[in-house]
Parts: C-alpha cells; sequence; structure tokens
C-alpha cells in the first residue's frame, strides 16, 4: 500500500498546483453530492477557500444528471466532489473548460484533456472516501489544514470505510479530537443501549428493532439491566456484555457477520463533546433527504443554529425510516431466483429508497448473492437503487447499465451498491427489461 500512497501522493502534488494555479483567473462554482462524503468533501472545500480568500459559489445535488451538467457555466472553473466519474462524456460535450474532480467512484469514460481528477481507482491506491482526498488535498494547499481531519474522518464513516481509517490517516488523528474503540456496531454508542436499539435499522434486528418487549428480552438475556431505572449508555458496556448483546443480535439476524456486528467505533469532538460519528453522519444524510443539505454542511462547520434545527430533521427521519420498513412488506415486488425488485412508486421518497434498500441487503429476509433492487418515483422521474446481499456475486451497477442502454437515464455508483435514474414513462420497459436480464443471468451462472 506505501508505493500506492505515494503514487497519489504524487498526482496530488500536481493536481494542487494545476488548481492553484487555474484559480488565480478563474471563479469557482463546487458541486458536490448531498450524503454524508459529499457534504464533509464540501465543508472542508468551504474552510480550504476561505483560508485562501477566494469566493466561490456551491451547490449541493442529490444526482449529477446530464442536464445539470449542461448548465453549469462555461467561464468558471467547475470542482466535483463526490462525483463525475462517470459523467466525463458530458462533461466533454457540455464543453466545460476547467474542471478538477475529487471522487471515487467507477471511472466508465476516457478522461477529456481539460479535466484534473483524482480518484484511488486510477492509482490502484486503498479505497478512500471523497472527504479523505479533499482532506489530503486541502493540506498540500496548507499543512494547518490537518485540523479538518474530523470531517475527513466522518465521510469516512459514512462511506462504511472505517476499517481504512487508521491505516491511512492515524498519523493524523489526535487522540483528544477522535477517539478509537472496538464495539458493537450500531449507533449512538453514546446513548443508552435500549434507546439504540428501539431505533436499529442497521443492522436490523427482527423483533428488537422498535420493539420495547423484545429490547427488554434480548437485553435481560445478555445480562444487561438498568441501574436507578437508566441502562448503560452501549460505549461503557463490559466485554462480558458486550460479547452476550453480539452474540443474541447474531441469533435474531443470522446475516450479520461478526466482523460487521464488532469494529472500530469512533468518537469525534463535535461541538466540544465526544459523539458517535456514526450518529453525526445518520444526522447529516437526514438532513440532506429532507432537501436540508445547507443544514448539513452548516452542521459541519459546528453551527449552533443547525445543530438545533438537525435534531429535529433526524427524528423525524429515523421515524420515517421504520415507517418506509414496515411499508416494505405490503409494496409490490417481483422475486425470482437470485434478485427481488421493490417497486415503492410514491410510498417511499426517493431519497431514501437507498437507504431502505441497503438495510434490507443486511436483514434475514434475503440469501446472499440476491440483488435487491428498489424503485421510487419523485418529480417525472424514478430513482433506482440496487445492493448485492452480502456484497458478493453479480455486478449491480452492469446489470443496471444493460438496461438503461436500452430504456435511457443514468447509472452511477459501485460494484455492489449501484443506482440509476429514469423517466417514469420508461417504467414498464424498465421493468421488463430488468426482470429477463436478471433472469439470464442466473441461467449463465
Amino acid at each position: 500500500m506505501k508505493k500506492e500512497l505515494e503514487i497519489l501522493n504524487q498526482e496530488l502534488e500536481i493536481f494542487t498546483k494545476d488548481f492553484l494555479k487555474k484559480i488565480a483567473e478563474n471563479e469557482i462554482e463546487i458541486v458536490s453530492h448531498f450524503d454524508t462524503d459529499g457534504i464533509t468533501s464540501a465543508a472542508i472545500m468551504i474552510q480550504t477557500l476561505k483560508g485562501l480568500d477566494k469566493k466561490f459559489e456551491i451547490k449541493i445535488i442529490k444526482s449529477l444528471e446530464k442536464n445539470f451538467i449542461f448548465t453549469l457555466p462555461k467561464d468558471k472553473l467547475i470542482f466535483f466532489l463526490d462525483l463525475a466519474s462517470s459523467s466525463l462524456k458530458y462533461i466533454q460535450e457540455a464543453d466545460l473548460k476547467q474542471v478538477f474532480i475529487l471522487d471515487h467512484h467507477e471511472i466508465k469514460d476516457k478522461i477529456p484533456e481539460n479535466v484534473k481528477i483524482i480518484n484511488p481507482e486510477l492509482f490502484g491506491s486503498p479505497k478512500m472516501s471523497s472527504s479523505g482526498l479533499a482532506y489530503l488535498f486541502s493540506k498540500k494547499i496548507n499543512p494547518e489544514n490537518k485540523k479538518m481531519i474530523n470531517l475527513a474522518v466522518l465521510g469516512m464513516i459514512g462511506d462504511s470505510l472505517e476499517e481504512k481509517i487508521i491505516e491511512l490517516f492515524g498519523e493524523d488523528i489526535d487522540n483528544q479530537e477522535i477517539i478509537n474503540k472496538k464495539g458493537i456496531l450500531i449507533y449512538p454508542s453514546t446513548r443508552p443501549i435500549n434507546k439504540v436499539l428501539e431505533f436499529c435499522s442497521d443492522p436490523l434486528i427482527p423483533g428488537v428493532t422498535g420493539n420495547y418487549d423484545g429490547i427488554i428480552e434480548i437485553l435481560r438475556e445478555s445480562g444487561i439491566t438498568p441501574v436507578s431505572g437508566r441502562y448503560k449508555n452501549l460505549i461503557d458496556l463490559n466485554e462480558e456484555e458486550m460479547k452476550k448483546l453480539a452474540t443474541n443480535i447474531m441469533l435474531r439476524n443470522p446475516k450479520i457477520k461478526n466482523k460487521k456486528l464488532v469494529g472500530d467505533i469512533f468518537l469525534l469532538k463535535f461541538f466540544g463533546k465526544l459523539e458517535d460519528a456514526r450518529e453525526i453522519s445518520a444526522k447529516i444524510n437526514a438532513c440532506s433527504r429532507f432537501g436540508e443539505s445547507e443544514t448539513a454542511v452548516r452542521l459541519c462547520l459546528e453551527s449552533n443554529f443547525a445543530k438545533q434545527k438537525i435534531e429535529e430533521i433526524h427524528a423525524k427521519y429515523k421515524q420515517l425510516l421504520l415507517n418506509g420498513l414496515k411499508k416494505v412488506n405490503n409494496l409490490q415486488k417481483i422475486e425470482g431466483k437470485g434478485f427481488a425488485i421493490i417497486n415503492a412508486d410514491k410510498e417511499i421518497k426517493d431519497t431514501m429508497i437507498g437507504t431502505i434498500t441497503s438495510i434490507l441487503s443486511y436483514s434475514p429476509l434475503y440469501e446472499e448473492e440476491t440483488i435487491i433492487i428498489g424503485l421510487a418515483k419523485y418529480d417525472d422521474k424514478i430513482k433506482v437503487s440496487a445492493r448485492a446481499v452480502g456484497d458478493k456475486g453479480r455486478n449491480t451497477r452492469q446489470i443496471l447499465e444493460e438496461v438503461v442502454k436500452i430504456t435511457g437515464g443514468e447509472v452511477g455508483g459501485h460494484e455492489f451498491a449501484s443506482g440509476c435514474i429514469i423517466p417514469q414513462e420508461k417504467e414498464k420497459e424498465f421493468l421488463e427489461l430488468l426482470k429477463r436480464n436478471l433472469e439470464l443471468q442466473v441461467i449463465k451462472i
């Protein structure tokens, strides 16, 4: 890994020099994704550019569509964060003059001459979030920007890359600001265990999540009892309690592997208090899915106003998520060997269908390697999210690309977690082609 990181470091040097040269003569527009990784990347860039005393505009979007790219100003330097690796063809067609990209998604097309891009895929580097790349870039501009390591860690956690954090950024982590412990990977670890279990959806614990009697039963079986009417915080469980609780969770959901259930927990100093990074990430995601991306960015910049507002949004989001999971049982489904297509229509928000599909991929409902695909409508489009159970089996992105070639639409994501956006008038054709494609792939296997 050392050699790959050296190559990445060299490429970042060139990328940073090019950027500093270009901003002397160009106005800047930042375009970033609306999930935790994109929001933290944007927050890092905002503070970096403020440090350079540079004016800029920023747009947070939920997907990078062709029509949007063509609206971007040609006379500005466009900086994409956590986006654009799969949109290089459209960027070239839009004739954007100066484009910089920090991203980690799959690259489909040839890189145009006017595009400067840093993507771990190009250098064989370890998996890294866009916030991690933004952090390394920011440090190149000013070593004092090391203080933004908490945002890089938060973005890595948002993209489920916890196991890479110490390996990639261990030297920069201040143990007063960031604490790393081993524990059960349900959150928030800084809250009473009974409350944590009540809203636990990742992983979903059958008979426990949202079930008061089930919560009391699993805690009793694990030898965890309240003291003066209050249960311990999850992070404060002793080793024996943690082992028993992990075992009892896995008995209820055998799909959960031990490595998925027990691992690295990161506590970040946020607003002067240590908080579970996964909870902060969940709050950021909740904001964006309620159309409050600006509030999410302000939270990363530690705005007290944003902190108060985000608590209300997160509470609504958690309830909406649980309701969405309950609705799934009654939704229209197309099922076959090795796949399940869940058509939510407008019963589940398009901004939540990906989260719900991910949760289902870790539930006991589906066998490993099953492809789960969720659909939700918004405006005149349909958001499609695909996940491979166990992160194994067929390439979900390739499956979607084969269909979208015919129906039209735009695909993004990774091998086992991808998505696309299609026109609503293509719904019937898309579903028919998708089902046929999935059935043919099973026969080939």
